[in-house]
């Protein structure tokens, strides 16, 4: 017996909301597959679309770890084994270690009959990318998890809100073959900030909040800047500035980094406006690089993290 879980890529900061919201789409994501073993504690069986680059270690797994977090609060001697199908490229600013995390957690607690809440869920996922990557940020794994737009009010405890999605409203979303490290990524922005350029960024955070509720679709464009993170980081990936001015210029409500790069995320009204500033987004990023990228378009997705038939 075995039981598999999906969880979708996820973009943070949404420009104006830096380290504390997040959205989850409805594809691409990450697969766990959960199998019951005879021995206690959580074995790394196997990882799928990696390259061989994630550690079996289950201490450095983020999958690993989430799951060893929750048989810890259940303190229960059963075992569980993983095998991790990788969806998300590593290091591209859509939540790919969160996303492992979340589907590692919903697939053991349902190999297990459902013992835990969603709350207990969360934080035991915020573990697992906290042993695995070095900081746990619930503006991935909350979105991943509970599906819709999540604010992260807190990290510890985790005290999450989930935001209403407007109808339609679509992402496109650009992954160039590039890599960027958090942490080189977080360096860049120092420990301190001007206070005209946080009192811009509250506004445009409450804003953006505000149009959600409403559905206020030019008011969610006009609150769609970033004047903290995208002006220092937007040097990472080549080419950003011209991405987003043909991401705007196609129709998109907004555009910029996702989480802290290197893909590049725009809102759109419908899928079909979202696709076609994906197109042009791709085609700015192609003629002015020959690095490659990847497109994804997709709903902003409401289901978040879900069990489904292992593959």
């Amino acid at each position: 017996m075995s039981t598999a879980a999906y969880a979708p890529a996820t973009v943070s900061n949404v420009a104006c909301g830096f380290d504390v919201l997040g959205f989850a789409l409805d594809e691409p994501g990450d697969i766990v597959i959960a199998r019951p073993t005879e021995g206690p504690g959580v074995t790394i069986a196997d990882i799928v679309g990696d390259g061989g680059r994630l550690s079996r270690d289950v201490a450095r797994n983020t999958a690993g770890a989430a799951a060893a977090a929750l048989l810890g609060r259940l303190e229960t001697t059963r075992g569980v084994a993983l095998t991790i199908h990788k969806g998300l490229p590593l290091e591209s600013g859509i939540g790919s270690s969160g996303a492992s995390a979340v589907a590692a957690v919903v697939a053991v607690n349902e190999l297990l009959g459902r013992p835990v809440s969603t709350d207990v869920l969360l934080a035991c996922a915020m573990e697992g990318e906290q042993a695995g990557c070095g900081a746990a940020h619930p503006d991935n794994v909350a979105p991943s998890l509970l599906g819709g737009f999540v604010l992260a009010r807190n990290i510890t405890p985790p005290d999450v809100v989930k935001l209403p999605v407007p109808e339609g409203l679509a992402c496109a979303l650009l992954h160039p073959h590039l890599s960027v490290n958090t942490g080189t990524a977080r360096a860049l922005l120092g420990d301190t900030l001007p206070l005209r350029d946080a009192v811009r960024q509250w506004a445009n955070l409450g804003a953006l909040v505000a149009a959600l509720f409403t559905g206020d679709r030019e008011l969610l464009s006009r609150s769609l800047v970033d004047v903290v993170a995208e002006p220092k980081r937007a040097v990472l990936v080549p080419g950003f500035h011209r991405v987003k001015a043909a991401a705007l210029e196609a129709g998109a409500l907004g555009c910029s980094l996702s989480g802290s790069g290197p893909s590049i995320f725009a809102l759109a009204p419908s899928i079909d406006v979202a696709r076609k500033a994906g197109e042009a987004m791709q085609r700015a990023f192609d003629e002015g690089s020959d690095l490659g990228s990847d497109l994804y378009v997709s709903f902003v997705g409401r289901a978040g993290a879900r069990v489904v038939t292992a593959p």
